[in-house]
């Protein structure tokens, strides 16, 4: 069967859909690159915002006019927050929740219900890396996910909701899954989670995310090993000596959301803002060069415009890599949604864009740090004006005019200025 798999929202969705990806190749499925060459289409969808649902529809009605005569199955977030407007949607065949997400391949009938779909992950990794001429078709890093779920109850937050309660993978298995990727020539892993702080607390190991960092390290041939968001709170600071180790990557995504401990305490979070600066500071003295980028909430009810300027401001002190701004969305069944002090629509998208833009100037002042010095790239695809994109370690965007073929390398690279939100590199001898 030929499929077309999609996903909407954050980095989990990505691992979830590229770990369908290959279990799918690994029973015989062809994965294409486009729906009109599709039968069926998936879509992991997300429901962690208002927008994030509209384009979550948007989507699928995409893929309908796209593949008229596919049948799409609309998994995971959305799929879970409003299953039956997902039905109603065209050419929509499946609509599978979260909590059957992990047996979708067998639901559609393109994995072999006898088989289990977690048989042989390193085999299944392999096989959805080769293309249908045995060529390796795979993205230059791969996201892997090792926990889902969350035991959190941020006030705004419907994760929980959604995905239910923290539970963690095994360490043997992850480790697997990581090696396999290694063997078809993946230069970088990004580990991923609902919430990738608490990774063994389920399991009753308090010690569980530096244990699998170790274990990775130890075990696998990575070259890069990348983690993704981290709750403040979930961070010990002995956790920064593992950076020692130059294959794990600088960079620390720690969600602030606000910088006014007020706004703080009415969201639920585990964290005010001296703690979070103790904690930054912290990491940024162990780790030279470290990024450390984070999200910000704006608008949330009950925020004044002194309580939005003290965030404005504690933003700018903190001097991030990298601001992902998004203006409160209630979402029905959180706490967050029944409070009072509701922000204007207009004054919500109005404090989005001031804390955009300062956001913007943060990533320009970082980027700049590093122009005159030598760094490594990690190359992706060439455009078709034949520059190359490519991440440094510490999650600075470099572009290329090289004539080589940079696919899936990592060159030591001179940065020589920046243009258009990214610097411009030049491959060093």
């Amino acid at each position: 069967m030929r499929v077309y798999l999609e996903s909407v929202g954050c980095r989990l969705n990505q691992s979830e859909i590229e770990t369908l990806a290959r279990r799918l190749s690994a029973a015989g499925n062809l994965i294409v690159d486009s729906a009109q060459a599709a039968d069926v289409c998936i879509i992991n969808t997300c429901a962690v915002t208002t927008a994030a649902g509209r384009k979550s529809r948007r989507q699928i009605r995409a893929l309908a006019r796209d593949c008229p005569r596919g049948r799409i199955a609309a998994i995971g977030c959305y799929a879970t927050f409003a299953p039956q407007r997902c039905a109603e949607l065209a050419n929509v065949a499946w609509v599978i929740p979260n909590a059957e997400k992990h047996r979708a391949g067998r639901a559609l009938g393109l994995i072999d219900g006898d088989s289990d779909p977690d048989h042989n992950a390193a085999a299944a990794c392999v096989g959805a890396l080769r293309g249908e001429g045995g060529e390796v078709t795979m993205r230059t890093r791969a996201f892997v996910k090792v926990q889902d779920g969350c035991d959190y109850h941020c006030t705004y937050c419907i994760v929980r909701l959604l995905r239910g309660s923290s539970r963690s993978r095994a360490i043997p298995e992850i480790v697997a899954e990581v090696q396999a990727l290694v063997s078809v020539g993946c230069q970088e892993i990004v580990l991923t989670g609902a919430c990738l702080g608490a990774y063994g607390r389920d399991l009753g190991d308090g010690n569980g995310l530096p244990a699998l960092i170790t274990a990775l390290l130890r075990h696998t041939d990575m070259p890069r090993l990348r983690l993704s968001s981290l709750e403040p709170w979930d961070l010990d600071e002995t956790l920064f000596a593992l950076w020692e180790n130059p294959r794990l990557c600088r960079q620390l995504h720690l969600p602030l959301q606000s910088g006014c401990d007020e706004t703080l305490r009415r969201m639920g979070r585990r964290t005010d803002s001296t703690a979070f600066a103790r904690l930054a500071s912290a990491a940024r003295a162990a780790i030279p060069d470290l990024a450390v980028t984070t999200d910000v909430i704006v608008g949330f009810p009950g925020e004044r415009e002194d309580d939005f300027q003290a965030s404005y401001d504690f933003v700018e002190r903190m001097g991030f890599a990298r601001v992902h701004v998004f203006p409160y969305s209630p979402r029905p069944g959180t706490p967050a949604a029944r409070l009072p002090g509701r922000v204007r629509h207009q004054e919500r998208q109005a404090r989005s864009r001031a804390m955009r833009r300062l956001g913007g100037e943060l990533a320009s002042r970082f980027r700049r740090r590093f122009i005159g010095r030598e760094m490594a790239v990690l190359w992706e695809h060439q455009r078709a004006d034949g520059s190359w994109p490519g991440l440094t370690d510490n999650y600075v965007r470099v572009t290329s005019a090289a004539e080589d073929d940079l696919f899936n390398r990592i060159t030591v690279t001179r940065l020589l200025g920046e243009r258009k939100g990214c610097l411009v590199g030049e491959i060093a001898g």
